[in-house]
Parts: C-alpha cells; sequence; structure tokens
C-alpha cells in the first residue's frame, strides 16, 4: 500500500516539475508555440490530477490509525495542484515584453490606457476565478471530510457486527455449558441413588443373614 502510494509521489513531483517549468515559458513564447505549450500543460495538469485520484484512493485504503500522516500530505498536494492551476491561468493571460511593447506602439497614451483597463479586466476575472477555486477547494474538503465520517462509521458498524456475534456466539456456549451442567447434574444424582440404594440391600442382606445365623445357633442350642 505505502510503496504504491509513493510511487504515485514520485510521479507527481516529477510532473509538477514539468508543469511549472513550462507554465513560466508560456508568456514569452510567439502565438503558435504558445498555444502548443498551452495544450500540452493542460494534458499535463489532467495527468496530474489522475494521479492525485489514484493517490486519494490509496490514502482510503489505508487503516483509520496510519492515514492521518498520508491525508496531510494529500491536503498538501491538492493544494499544490490549486496553485499550479492558477499560475497556469494567470500565465494564458500575461503578456511578454514583445506583446507589451508592440500594444504601447507609437500613440503610447491610448495604449497604456488599453493597456491599464486590460490588466484591471484580467485582475477582476483572476479575482473570480480564485474564489471559484477556493469555494471549489472547501466543496471538495467538506466532501472529503463526509467520506472519511463515513468509512469511520462503515467500520464501527463492522465492529460492532463483530462484537454482537462474539456475545451471541459466548451466549451459546453459556447454554451449552448449562445444559451440560444440568446433564452432569441428573447423571451424579443418579449415581448417587443407586449408591444409596446398593448399600440399603447390603445392610439389609447382612442383618438378613445374622438373623438367619442367630436362629440357626438357637434351634440347635434347643435341639441338645
Amino acid at each position: 500500500m505505502s510503496s504504491d502510494f509513493e510511487g504515485y509521489e514520485q510521479d507527481f513531483a516529477v510532473l509538477t516539475a514539468e508543469i511549472t517549468s513550462k507554465i513560466a515559458r508560456v508568456p514569452r513564447l510567439p502565438p503558435d508555440e504558445k498555444k502548443q505549450m498551452v495544450a500540452n500543460v493542460e494534458k499535463q495538469l489532467e495527468e496530474a490530477k489522475e494521479l492525485l485520484e489514484q493517490m486519494d484512493l490509496e490514502v482510503r485504503e489505508i487503516p483509520p490509525q496510519s492515514r492521518g500522516m498520508y491525508s496531510n500530505r494529500m491536503r498538501s498536494y491538492k493544494q499544490e495542484m490549486g496553485k499550479l492551476e492558477t499560475d497556469f491561468k494567470r500565465s494564458r493571460i500575461a503578456y511578454s515584453d514583445e506583446v507589451r511593447n508592440e500594444l504601447l506602439g507609437d500613440d503610447g497614451n491610448s495604449s497604456e490606457n488599453q493597456l491599464i483597463k486590460l490588466r484591471e479586466e484580467r485582475a477582476h476575472l483572476l479575482d473570480n476565478t480564485e474564489r471559484l477555486e477556493r469555494s471549489s477547494r472547501r466543496l471538495e474538503a467538506g466532501y472529503q471530510i463526509a467520506v472519511e465520517t463515513e468509512q469511520i462509521g462503515q467500520e464501527m458498524l463492522e465492529n460492532l457486527s463483530h462484537d454482537r456475534e462474539k456475545i451471541k456466539r459466548a451466549r451459546e456456549r453459556l447454554r451449552e455449558t448449562d445444559a451440560n451442567l444440568g446433564k452432569s447434574s441428573r447423571v451424579l444424582t443418579g449415581m448417587l441413588r443407586r449408591i444409596i440404594q446398593n448399600r440399603i440391600l447390603v445392610v439389609v442382606l447382612a442383618i438378613t443373614l445374622v438373623v438367619t445365623i442367630l436362629m440357626a445357633i438357637i434351634f440347635s442350642l434347643r435341639r441338645h
């Protein structure tokens, strides 16, 4: 389990390093190369998201008592992923020095006003995007907590079910033990009764024998 998670971690680290390097290059590229680089980064971002999903599944399979450390690492990776997406969006609308000079051109005042307006629109767009991303992360964190709570509840129910089965089996063993003790008690009572009967019979036979011997002696003396 941990080896699989660590393998995904290594892949994620390599992939995010490549994405970071490419994001930094996007604003400086010509339009055609920029378009190709943007498509490449978008593909790699999707791959990074898939790696995060695989890592998340691995964490869910880890026992609750050992899950805390991996959950903290997952939160860090998700924050890193969110930062990469934000940087990527900014890089797509950022201007290189060459493009900025072309926008300014000879008519500096008019182009400067357009550039200021464009920057304001871009800042507003980025603010909205960041708010949406924060809301999305909060929803994702809430969903993760709900999933973990559900898993803990299921594990508790399973433990309670196992405990109930153990108690049920213990009660059945107690009933069997009580039944065996009852049988043993009846057997011992029967044996004791037979022993008493045998002793009474022996005493009666002994008394009969003694009486018979005495009568024989008495008859013998009377004849003489």
